[in-house]
């Protein structure tokens, strides 16, 4: 039985993330050709490109490990990659699939987000500097696709209100009851 230490825990979840990269690849490919917004589909395909490089980054930190670079199939990471494809295929002629696609790229985000953080954190502290940069890197790009996403539902919200302020009309001045008496 191995040693259940830090090491063999960040070996775990490293195998966690490399698999949920390796899956996401197509998963965003289907999300950009399935959304409506052309702003949504360059993002969803700019991710798509970087999640390439994350996964080369991914399989550097496995040989500073001295490890192959494998995956381990998680149900969590089927369920939250898979809520992108789902929403292309049950919102397909609806005009929620963009919120939708931009909601399920998200999750997908925060996840990567919390697990990159935790693995640099866990690099640094088990002394591989040069797996903390590689897993930094990704963070970097995570956290400004995070912030890309944010941007973007911001200007779809306010695309859906109205431009002006509504007009309300002024009530009549109410009679004072001290005035009727």
């Amino acid at each position: 039985m191995p040693v259940r230490n830090l090491k063999y825990l960040f070996h775990e979840i490293l195998k966690d993330v490399y698999y949920f990269e390796k899956r996401l690849l197509n998963t965003l490919s289907k999300m950009a050709t399935g959304a409506n917004s052309l702003e949504l589909a360059d993002i969803l395909e700019k991710h798509r490109d970087q999640t390439e490089g994350q996964i080369q980054r991914l399989e550097k930190v496995f040989e500073i490990l001295g490890e192959q670079a494998k995956g381990r199939p998680w149900p969590v990471a089927d369920g939250i990659i898979d809520e992108g494809p789902d929403f292309v295929e049950h919102y397909k002629s609806s005009p929620a699939l963009d919120a939708g696609l931009l909601a399920s790229a998200q999750t997908v985000t925060h996840y990567q987000i919390t697990r990159y953080a935790t693995l640099q954190r866990w690099a640094a502290m088990l002394g591989m500097q040069d797996a903390a940069g590689l897993l930094d890197e990704t963070l970097l790009e995570e956290t400004q696709a995070d912030q890309d996403l944010n941007a973007l539902a911001e200007r779809m919200a306010n695309a859906e209100k109205p431009t002006q302020k509504p007009v309300v009309e002024a009530v009549p001045d109410a009679v004072l009851l001290s005035e009727v008496a």
